[in-house]
C-alpha cells in the first residue's frame, strides 16, 4: 500500500487517500471533470494548469498511457508536451491496465512527470462540495494537518497563467495557401491538427506576440486564438492584438480562452462560473438554426449574455445553465466558441467549425 496523502480544502474539509503519483506537496484550484474517458488528453490540456483535477468517474487508469510519439513536435495522443495539472484526485486507481496501445502504467507516468495523485478519495462527496459552494483552493500534502490554519493556498486567478503554457518563440507547421496566425495561449495540439487539414500554414506565436508592430513583417490571412488557463482579464496584451485584428477586419476564430479574449476585445464582459464546465457531455444549441450538439468543455469563466457588445450576437447557448457558448459578429467573419470543437477527448459534433473558419478567409 502506498503512502497516505491528504487533500485539504480552504473551507477546512480534509480528505484522506493513498498516493499513486509523485510525493510532493502542491497547492491549486480544486475542480472536477465529469468525463468517463480521455484522462491522458485531459491531464495534458494546458487549460488545467494550476488546478487540482478530480475525476467524477470512479475508475481511472484502466487503459494505461498511450505511446508518447510525435510528428513535427506535435504529440499523437496527448495534447501538450507534459502533464499540466498540479495534482490528480480519483476514487479508484486501476493499476492493472489493459489496452493494445498502452506503453506505460498510469502511476509511473505521473511519477516521471512529478505529479502527485491520490486514490481512495470520496470523489462524490468532494464533487458535491464543489458543486454547492463553488471551486476552491486546496492543498495536497503528506503531513496530516489538524485544520487549514497556516497553510499557503495558491490562488491561480491572481496572475496571468499564459506565460507558463504558451510557446516561447514563433513556430511554423504546414505549407498551405491559407496562412493562419495562431495565438498560443496554451494550445491543445488537436487544434493545430484540425487546421492543418485545410491547406494551411500555421504560424504559431506566443500569447503576447504583436504581429502589427512595425518590424514584424508577418504575412497572414486570418487569426486563430487558442484555449488556455486562467482569467483572460490578466492578458491585456493579447486583447489589444485582437482589437487591432478586428479593426482591420481580419477573419478571426477563437476557442475557449480565445472566445473570452475575443469577447473582451469586442467590448463584452466575462464572469467566473461557480464550478465551471469540465467534461465531454455539455449540450449546446446553435441560435441560428437551433441545432443541438454535445460538446467537450473545460473552462471556469464565461462570457456575459447581458453584455453582448453592439454588432455581435450570441451564437451558441449552453442547455444546462443558459450561459454563453459562442459569439459571432453580425457582418464580419469574426467569431468564437466556448467549447472545444477539436474534442480530444470528447465528441466531434462541431468539428465543422474549422471548415467554416477556413471558408471565411
Amino acid at each position: 500500500m502506498g503512502k497516505k496523502g491528504y487533500l485539504v480544502l480552504e473551507n477546512g474539509k480534509i480528505f484522506e487517500g493513498i498516493s499513486f503519483g509523485y510525493k510532493k506537496e502542491v497547492s491549486g484550484e480544486v475542480v472536477f471533470n465529469t468525463g468517463m474517458v480521455g484522462y491522458p488528453e485531459s491531464l495534458t490540456d494546458p487549460s488545467y494548469y494550476g488546478q487540482i483535477l478530480t475525476f467524477t468517474y470512479p475508475l481511472i487508469g484502466n487503459y494505461g498511457v498511450p505511446p508518447l510519439t510525435h510528428k513535427n513536435n506535435i504529440f499523437d495522443y496527448i495534447e501538450s508536451d507534459k502533464i499540466q495539472i498540479r495534482a490528480l484526485i480519483v476514487s479508484s486507481y486501476i493499476a492493472n491496465n489493459s489496452h493494445w496501445q498502452s506503453k506505460e502504467y498510469f502511476s509511473s507516468w505521473l511519477v516521471s512527470q512529478k505529479v502527485p495523485a491520490l486514490d481512495g478519495i470520496d470523489t462524490r462527496t468532494l464533487t458535491k462540495i464543489l458543486r454547492t459552494t463553488g471551486v476552491m483552493k486546496g492543498i495536497l500534502t503528506f503531513n496530516k494537518p489538524q485544520n487549514n490554519e497556516g497553510l499557503n493556498f495558491y490562488d491561480i486567478n491572481k496572475e496571468n497563467l499564459a506565460p507558463y503554457v504558451s510557446c516561447k518563440k514563433k513556430m511554423t507547421y504546414g505549407n498551405g495557401k491559407n496562412r493562419i496566425l495562431f495565438i498560443d495561449c496554451g494550445v491543445k495540439y488537436n487544434q493545430i491538427k484540425e487546421l492543418l487539414k485545410y491547406d494551411t500554414t500555421i504560424i504559431r506565436v506566443p500569447w503576447n506576440y504583436d504581429p502589427f508592430r512595425v518590424l514584424s513583417n508577418l504575412d497572414f490571412d486570418a487569426v486563430f486564438i487558442s484555449n488556455g488557463p486562467g482569467d483572460p482579464r490578466n492578458m491585456p496584451e493579447t486583447v489589444d492584438t485582437i482589437k487591432e485584428a478586428i479593426k482591420r477586419e481580419i477573419p478571426i476564430f477563437g476557442i475557449c480562452l480565445g472566445h473570452q479574449l475575443l469577447s473582451l476585445a469586442a467590448g463584452g464582459e466575462i464572469f467566473k462560473l461557480k464550478y465551471g464546465h469540465r467534461g465531454q457531455n455539455q449540450p449546446v444549441v446553435n441560435q441560428i438554426d437551433h441545432k443541438c450538439y454535445i460538446t467537450s468543455q473545460n473552462h471556469g469563466f464565461a462570457v456575459s449574455n447581458e453584455h453582448i457588445p453592439p454588432g455581435w450576437f450570441n451564437w451558441f447557448t449552453n442547455l444546462n445553465d443558459d450561459t454563453n457558448e459562442g459569439l459571432h459578429h453580425k457582418i464580419l467573419p469574426i467569431f468564437s466558441v466556448q467549447f472545444h470543437p477539436e474534442a480530444a477527448p470528447g465528441p466531434t459534433d462541431t468539428d465543422w467549425l474549422f471548415k467554416y473558419f477556413i471558408s471565411k478567409i
